[in-house]
């Protein structure tokens, strides 16, 4: 995982009043790899289950394991980019990978060739473009904080989209165009990205270069194309340690990915400059355990707010009515209502947060996360009425998972945001991106739970709707409560 922390010199010949020139293909090139990911995710749960018959459990638990592998990766590209191969590199890298998969998920039998291929793009990609944005303004540049909003538009244009094009495709054509179209989206913005190098001011290059040169296009496509044989690598030694990994059970699963994450944490530390400034203040190792302690509850929000892509892609294509005006609304189109309310509603959010931040009424940053957990619950409310109402009459009303969403939505731009914006305040700045990787390591287990939860709680008969209900309402709720010792821990941070 990469931080914002080197500005150029450059920058400063750029107008005050103007944004830098690679800002626009910075847009694009995000909007277009969302596009690609964003279809991929509305598409594959209907594809494993309605093409391939995968049973629902099989087909949620590899969703959860795709989507959680997705956040862990970055922290390894982002460390190869800082080291080797600077960010262009690692976004071309990461961009070409993830078209071939894509485009492998076009034949059945390279399904989980695919899915490395994008699990490793991705991690190669992710850290960087937003890095890579960063850099091109000074760190107290006035224009950051803009610049940053129109990137993220371009984020959830690409999120929109992408239901509705490559999930269109993928349900009314075939499976293989959809998905297909996620890939093309894929190399439309590799090609403008390649042909905006110039506008970039020398930012993002490998260490000691001043340009990608012909050597570095060798290097781009040769690490590109081994990926698919390192995939086929790490699929081989899955499937030989498979029994063990089940036989550990969704607990000792839980427990074998906490101790990893234990253990990576402690080797990064332990390669920390040695020249004095390794050893942690008291006050640094309380905001520290204010980051460790928000991340455990982070994990119950997402563990909930991932089912989108998975229950409730299900709920959308076996248990709602989707016939509007005598054509058939493909289910993947649900998936569009996230980005669509983010953009009508996050600007009003923002305008409360500062009006409520600047009054004696200011909310501390526990308080606001665990309010938007609480939220997340009460759209679980709405989806567990809605799921025994199906189970009664058969389907229920598009407007049942439209209000869902739209619930959902308001919790996460209560929580997301502010815990990202937490991290950089809290971490101590050797140590920010370390942190800000174990905090995407909290989405990963949370990625993980969200895939298997289902299965894991058949045995006890408790609906899975309700039980999230109980698990974000009651997470909110304890992360209220101990609010005040959490902003203790922070140190006026927050």
């Amino acid at each position: 995982m990469t931080v914002l922390t080197d500005y150029p010199a450059s920058s400063a010949t750029t107008p005050p009043d103007r944004h830098p020139k690679a800002l626009p293909m910075l847009f694009l090139t995000e909007m277009w790899e969302r596009f690609s990911f964003y279809g991929m995710r509305a598409l594959l749960v209907l594809y494993l289950v309605n093409a391939l018959h995968y049973e629902r459990k099989d087909a949620l638990a590899l969703y959860g394991l795709y989507t959680g592998l997705v956040y862990l990766t970055p922290v390894i590209g982002g460390y190869l980019a800082d080291r080797y191969l600077g960010r262009r590199k690692a976004i071309l890298i990461g961009g070409l990978t993830m078209a071939l998969g894509h485009f492998a998920m076009a034949f059945e039998p390279l399904l989980y060739l695919a899915l490395g291929l994008l699990i490793i793009g991705n991690g190669f990609f992710k850290p960087n473009i937003s890095t890579l944005l960063g850099s091109l303004y000074h760190q107290n540049d006035p224009r950051r904080d803009g610049g940053f909003t129109i990137f993220y538009m371009g984020v959830n244009l690409g999120a929109f989209l992408a239901p509705l094009v490559a999930g269109t495709l993928g349900e009314k054509v075939g499976w293989h165009y959809g998905f297909a179209a996620a890939g093309v989206g894929m190399l439309i913005g590799l090609v403008q990205f390649t042909l905006g190098q110039a506008k970039l001011d020398g930012q993002g290059l490998p260490p000691g270069k001043s340009r990608l040169d012909a050597r570095d296009w060798t290097h781009i496509g040769v690490i590109a194309a081994a990926m698919i044989p390192l995939v086929y690598l790490v699929i081989g030694g899955a499937g030989f340690l498979n029994p063990y990994w089940r036989a550990l059970g969704g607990i000792g699963q839980l427990v074998f990915v906490v101790v990893v994450i234990a253990a990576l944490w402690t080797a990064s530390r332990s390669r920390m400059p040695k020249d004095g400034t390794e050893t942690l203040t008291r006050e640094e190792w309380q905001r520290i355990i204010a980051i460790g302690i928000m991340g455990l509850f982070v994990v119950f929000f997402w563990m909930g707010f991932e089912q989108a892509g998975g229950t409730m892609s299900l709920f959308a294509d076996q248990q709602t009515d989707r016939v509007v005006f005598g054509w058939e609304v493909p289910a993947s189109y649900f998936q569009a209502i996230n980005p669509l309310a983010i953009v009508a509603l996050g600007p009003l959010v923002s305008i409360m947060w500062t009006r409520l931040d600047s009054s004696r009424f200011a909310i501390p940053t526990p308080a606001k996360m665990g309010v938007g957990m609480i939220i997340l619950g009460l759209g679980f409310i709405v989806l567990a009425i809605a799921d025994s109402r199906a189970q009664a009459v058969g389907k229920v009303g598009p407007e049942w998972l439209v209000m869902v969403f739209v619930i959902h939505t308001i919790g996460e731009l209560f929580l997301s945001p502010v815990g990202l914006s937490m991290v950089t305040k809290l971490a101590p700045i050797r140590l920010a991106a370390m942190l800000m990787g174990f905090w995407y390591m909290a989405n990963f287990v949370a990625n993980l739970l969200a895939g298997s939860l289902e299965d894991m709680l058949k045995s006890s008969q408790i609906p899975l709707y309700w039980f999230l209900v109980g698990s974000s309402i009651g997470a909110g709720l304890v992360l209220l409560l101990i609010t005040p010792l959490i902003k203790k821990l922070m140190g006026g941070r927050g």
